[in-house]
């Protein structure tokens, strides 16, 4: 008789009505994991007395949990993640003895953990995080849980306090319990008793006192490699904190209220990548130890009570990628040591008391995208050297410290800036004449003397600038047309300030032509070092390794008939190597990477090395990156079905996405672009969200492409006005301004939600979709359903029609005009998946 059914990742669709469960009356291990599969759980599957492995998960299973299932007494293992059960977690589930994993991970369950549960007493592994858990946990709910080794219950709106038999899990490794309501104290003992924690997890609640001693201090947990406290009130002396966790990797301590002085013990902590204590209150000096961390990544001590002198040893940090001290009460010199920090690419040292000069050593940060010293006493010139920052894009903020007093001309005609004059350029009293033709910039000419009494040949092919002096310039706008236009982001004005004040001092023409004498040779220099392409070579754990020869070969040196696309960053080919491995290689349009010269290639690759660290399901794998005969390379894993712009328009592509699978395709889009937002750091803006950059596995598993990509192909513009984005799109804010912020993200995800759910691309029926309120579509969703969804599938019905119908509201609320309006992607994501119609999209 049969034993086991697994049939996992087919595509399947329809219930498991059909299930005739007599007839498999030995049946063990039932698996239909990551398939279509709806409507409720069967209780008849309580009647399956022989199972020991119960795999429902990845589905789009509905309704409540069976209080049959508590009739398996032989269950081991329970998966029924990621689907869309509601209702509560049935008491009857504590009858199940042999339970050793208990997985209900994003679904919609509610009310509260029963107490049963803590009968369970094999249980290693239980997870319940991204439900709509709620209340508190009885004193006695893990007293029984000794066999417990990971708990995982984050995402949730659970309070009280923690139980303090919490304490006694031996065996624990892994708690999360992060983005909650739980107060009070972390029970004292905690880690006393469980010597194998690796991961502990408590950010984003209410958690107050004082850290537990054989946690933070103690020699007991001497294994912890995580440790995110974050955005609670701990009130803690972390003076000795966490000197003897030599395993530790991530440390994140912020926006608490420890105190206390940062130890150079920290200094042992020699495998830290992450150190982040800021938004406390820590005082005294910063240790010259934490220089000895040759792997540390981040640090940010930003917002505490430091005081004294940045260390020299700062410059050891070699793999510092982000260095934040700023808001604090440093002093001194800023160390000349920072130049040495070649992969720094965010410095912010502002809201201190620097003073002295900006050191010469700047021109050594090759990869940086971020500076910020304002808010100083710095005093002196802008060193020349600051124009070899060529790779900056983000900010530069040098303002309001005593630099270039005595400045007497300005010239910067004949460039790109764009944005708003700076109105603080009027406080530079020596200024005597300026000349700002022949760039973009728009609005107002502020009001001081020296640009009042400026010639009009001063402001010449600046269309977007107006005058407020008697009679309109031939060269401006009415200032009263443009009055109330929206302001400008402050990062703008601030950015296009400091490259003003930047450029003062340096020669811009001059700078330029040395840029040009200079490129060439190193050029060269990059070319030679790279001349011999056998040398550059991929590896992965599960590809092996292969060289670009490789890929040639694979491709025929990159043949038309490998070409399985083409788009607007360049042509994919697919190639299938010499171990039968199969990988997708865009290589990039020339245009697009003349746009990496030598002198921001380091920037380039620094870059794509953060992009090969992004890993989701939703998401596409980027391996690697090559630069090989004046073009660029770039290596992700192959998707078997393409694109989902093609899957919709074929004529199967209403018969294959049927609304079950549109439904799933949509949740899964929304949680990668919110992981790129919201769990990468730094976060990661895709700006070309279409259905051309939706990728389909064969069981149509949604995965996102060509993340991140748009910014590297264009990592010398600050404002992306020459990004080309794909018309309909574009969010409205970034079509006036091209000011990139995650909330366009979020409109082109309504776009292609809206696509998705109508069968075409919707040009101006958007505008008019949005003249509808959500609330009309809420009380008739008739008149979607009818006049609206894609017209080659039958119109759903049921418990379909109400998530296709919050799907078209919720992509309603991401296409609101105002970005502020619209909400974050890890919110949209986590109603998508709950499916609560809350009042945030009314």
């Amino acid at each position: 008789s049969v034993s086991e059914i697994i049939l996992s990742s087919l595509s399947l669709n329809g219930t498991l009505n059909v299930l005739d469960v007599a007839s498999f009356p030995n049946l063990t291990c039932f698996n239909v994991t990551d398939n279509n599969l709806s409507g409720p759980i069967p209780s008849s599957i309580g009647n399956l007395s022989q199972l020991r492995f119960l795999d429902l998960a990845g589905n789009f299973f509905e309704g409540a949990i069976p209080r049959s299932i508590g009739q398996l007494r032989k269950l081991e293992k329970l998966d029924l993640r990621v689907n869309e059960l509601t209702s509560s977690i049935p008491s009857e589930l504590g009858l199940c003895a042999n339970l050793t994993y208990l997985a209900l991970a994003k679904n919609s369950i509610s009310g509260e953990l029963p107490l049963s549960l803590s009968n369970l007493v094999r249980l290693s592994e239980f997870g319940a995080s991204d439900n709509r858990l709620s209340g508190e946990l009885l004193p006695d709910f893990f007293a029984n849980w000794t066999e417990l080794v990971s708990l995982q219950l984050h995402d949730n709106f659970l309070s009280g306090q923690i139980p303090h038999t919490i304490s006694r899990l031996a065996n624990l490794q892994w708690i999360s319990l992060f983005t909650n309501n739980f107060s009070g104290g972390i029970p004292r003992d905690f880690g006393k008793y469980s010597p194998s924690l690796i991961f502990v997890c408590f950010s984003d609640n209410s958690f107050t006192g004082e850290l537990p001693p054989d946690l933070c201090s103690g020699f007991n947990c001497s294994g912890l490699t995580r440790v995110r406290l974050e955005s609670n009130q701990f009130t803690t002396d972390i003076t000795s904190a966490f000197g003897v966790h030599p395993n530790l990797v991530y440390v994140s301590l912020s926006n608490n209220q420890f105190v206390g002085n940062l130890s150079a013990r920290w200094g042992d902590c020699i495998n830290l990548t992450n150190l982040q204590i800021d938004g406390n209150k820590i005082s005294g000096h910063i240790p010259p130890e934490l220089g000895i961390l040759s792997q540390l990544r981040v640090l940010a001590l930003s917002s505490n009570e430091l005081i004294g002198r940045i260390p020299d040893e700062m410059g050891d940090l070699g793999e510092l990628f982000k260095l934040n001290l700023s808001n604090n009460h440093l002093a001194g010199y800023i160390p000349f040591s920072l130049g040495k920090l070649s992969k720094l690419s965010y410095l912010d040292l502002s809201e201190n008391m620097l003073s002295g000069g900006i050191p010469d050593e700047l021109a050594n940060f090759e990869n940086l995208l971020s500076l910020n010293l304002s808010n100083n006493n710095l005093s002196g010139n802008i060193p020349s050297e600051v124009g070899k920052l060529s790779t900056l894009q983000l900010l530069l903020d040098l303002s309001h410290n005593s630099l270039l007093t005595k400045l007497e001309n300005l010239n910067l005609s004949h460039n790109n800036l764009s944005s708003m004059i700076p109105a603080s350029l009027s406080n530079m009293e020596n200024i005597s004449s300026i000349d700002l033709l022949y760039n973009k910039l728009t609005g107002a000419v502020p009001s001081g003397r020296i640009f009042q009494q400026a010639p009009e040949s001063a402001f010449i092919g600046n269309s977007g600038l107006c005058r407020n002096i008697t009679g309109l310039s031939p060269w401006g706008t009415s200032c009263k047309l443009t009055h109330h236009r929206k302001k400008v982001p402050v990062g703008v004005s601030v950015g296009v300030s400091c490259l003003l004040l930047l450029a003062i001092l340096i020669a811009v023409i001059l700078l330029v032509l040395r840029w040009r004498k200079k490129l060439p040779d190193e050029e060269i220099k990059h070319l030679k070092k790279h001349k011999k392409s056998e040398q550059i070579i991929w590896e992965w754990e599960r590809l092996g390794k292969f060289t670009f020869s490789d890929i040639a070969k694979a491709t025929n040196d990159f043949s038309e008939e490998y070409c399985i696309g083409k788009g607007g960053f360049g042509s994919i080919y697919k190639a299938v190597l010499a171990s039968s491995q199969i990988v997708a290689v865009k290589k990039l349009n020339a245009p697009e990477s003349n746009n990496v010269p030598a002198v921001n290639r380091q920037s380039f690759e620094n870059e794509i090395h953060v992009l090969t660290q992004v890993w989701h399901r939703n998401v596409i794998k980027l391996h690697g990156f090559c630069s090989m005969r004046g073009c660029i390379y770039l290596v992700y894993e192959f998707v078997e079905r393409g694109s989902l712009a093609k899957v919709l328009d074929g004529g199967r592509g209403a018969a294959e996405l049927d609304w079950g699978t549109r439904v799933k395709i949509v949740q899964g889009v929304a949680h990668a672009i919110a992981y790129l937002h919201h769990n990468c750091s730094p976060p990661i803006v895709h700006r070309d969200i279409t259905l051309n950059n939706i990728l389909l596995e064969s069981n149509l598993e949604p995965r996102l492409s060509d993340f991140g990509i748009a910014r590297l192909l264009n990592s010398s513009s600050s404002n992306w006005t020459t990004v080309a984005r794909s018309y309909g799109y574009m969010a409205p804010k970034l079509a006036t301004t091209m000011w990139v912020m995650n909330k366009c993200d979020v409109y082109s995800f309504g776009v292609v939600a809206l696509e998705i759910m109508m069968g075409k691309h919707l040009g101006d029926l958007l505008s008019s979709l949005l003249m509808m309120k959500t609330s009309t579509i809420s009380e008739d969703p008739n008149l979607l359903l009818k006049d609206g969804l894609d017209p080659r599938l039958p119109l759903p019905t049921g418990q379909r029609a109400k998530k296709v119908v919050f799907i078209v509201m919720a992509a309603l609320a991401c296409t609101r005009t105002s970005p502020d309006s619209r909400p974050n992607m890890h919110f949209v994501a986590q109603e998508l998946s709950a499916r609560a119609q809350t009042c945030l999209f009314e």
